[in-house]
């Protein structure tokens, strides 16, 4: 079993809160994390119909089947659960009790917000990262691009197309359903492939809606449904009041590169070097890199991109405080003069605010210590990030 980084702070914060709850995408790890960081509290699957029951009849007879508490697995299939949970955790009186695991933010962040705000660790687990995949794998950018990072896909040495098959099939069929009303599934199927298509772009719904031949309310309706289900994240803009029109819509990522190589249509990691999507894929990958980096440390999101008016751009901002630090992608081997200028005007916008050098991710392997930019793989990205959060 391959270590997932989250366990040392999820094992850590557990004794801080009474209960720590765990999301992320279906898949990405949750259940082994848990059993495996608290293996000594006994498990119980809501996904089991007989345990759903239980719960569902008698919640309270059921909890208290564990006085020092439980790993309860898919939490929101039985979202009434938490109330009694809140119940409990507060008769009880201490820490260390419930580790929740779920994979829709929607009923699950509900729940918690009127149930467990203020008991519970709030943690987010998603497929492998680089640094965890290198502990057991020797891999290279394409073949990153084209396999993603689900873990079931390396443990069971799974062909990616049919995996993303099975996944995305899985996903329509049963998280879909429970969260919204789609009457013609390939319309749906249509839409997402559409993003896919649209990944590091500017989300517009109104021409999504139109390449989709659907209603921009809908449109908009089903990406809140990818979103609360972790397959699409977006990354917001960076405001900041210095006298400058900002763009204010969010850029479209897929929390896996590899479903989204599947959805546009990758089925052999051949295709991947040229496909003309690849940069667009690549900036994905690192994105995702950077926003697992922050959630595996117990880290809010904090992230975001920046474009105004002027045509000034970067890829990522990662802020600390005040701080931050602009990072710009590439998915080019070799490095021109052009790769620098987006950061090197982004250092004359805000001179006060950027203590460290920049970052310039690319797809090659020498790396650079410029004096005001660093040239990094996108391998030694986390350790760079770790000097970034020791200072």
């Amino acid at each position: 079993m391959i270590p997932r980084i989250l366990a040392e702070y999820a094992a850590a914060i557990f004794t801080k809160y009474p209960v720590v709850t765990v999301t992320g995408p279906r898949q990405s790890g949750k259940t082994t994390l848990a059993r495996a960081t608290f293996a000594d509290k006994p498990y119980a699957n809501l996904e089991n119909p007989v345990t759903r029951q239980f719960a569902q009849e008698d919640p309270l007879a059921f909890l208290n089947q564990y006085p020092e508490g439980a790993v309860i697995d898919e939490i929101q299939r039985v979202p009434d659960l938490l109330s009694y949970i809140q119940v409990i955790v507060d008769e009880r009186g201490k820490n260390s009790l419930f580790v929740l695991t779920g994979s829709q933010q929607f009923e699950l962040m509900r729940g918690i917000s009127q149930s467990l705000a203020g008991r519970t660790a709030l943690l987010k687990l998603l497929p492998f990262s680089i640094p965890e995949l290198s502990a057991g794998f020797s891999l290279d950018i394409d073949e990153m691009l084209f396999k993603g990072f689900y873990p079931r896909i390396y443990a069971q040495d799974l062909a990616p197309a049919q995996a993303y098959g099975d996944y995305f099939e899985t996903y329509v069929e049963r998280d879909l359903r429970q969260l919204v009303n789609v009457k013609d599934l390939s319309v749906f199927q249509r839409f997402v492939r559409l993003c896919a298509g649209r990944c590091g772009q500017l989300l517009n719904l109104n021409g999504l809606a139109n390449d989709t031949g659907i209603s921009q309310s809908t449109a908009r309706e089903w990406m809140t449904v990818l979103e609360a289900s972790y397959i699409v994240f977006l990354l917001q803009p960076f405001h900041a009041n210095i006298g400058k029109r900002l763009i204010k819509s969010p850029k479209m990522y897929f929390y896996d590169v590899g479903l989204a190589s599947w959805l546009c249509g990758i089925e052999e990691e051949k295709q991947v070097a040229t496909h003309p999507l690849r940069g667009s894929l690549f900036e994905n990958m690192v994105i995702m890199e950077v926003l697992k980096y922050r959630y595996n440390h117990g880290k809010r999101n904090n992230l975001y991109f920046y474009r105004d008016s002027n045509g000034n751009e970067i890829d990522l901002i990662y802020t600390k405080g005040n701080d931050m630090l602009p990072i710009e992608i590439k998915s080019g081997q070799t490095i021109t003069p052009a790769y620098f200028s987006g950061l090197k005007k982004i250092s004359a916008l805000f001179p006060d605010q950027l203590p460290w050098p920049g970052f310039l991710i690319y797809g090659g392997e020498t790396e650079q210590a410029r004096q005001d930019i660093k040239v990094l793989r996108i391998f030694s990205l986390p350790e760079h990030l770790d000097e970034i959060e020791r200072q």
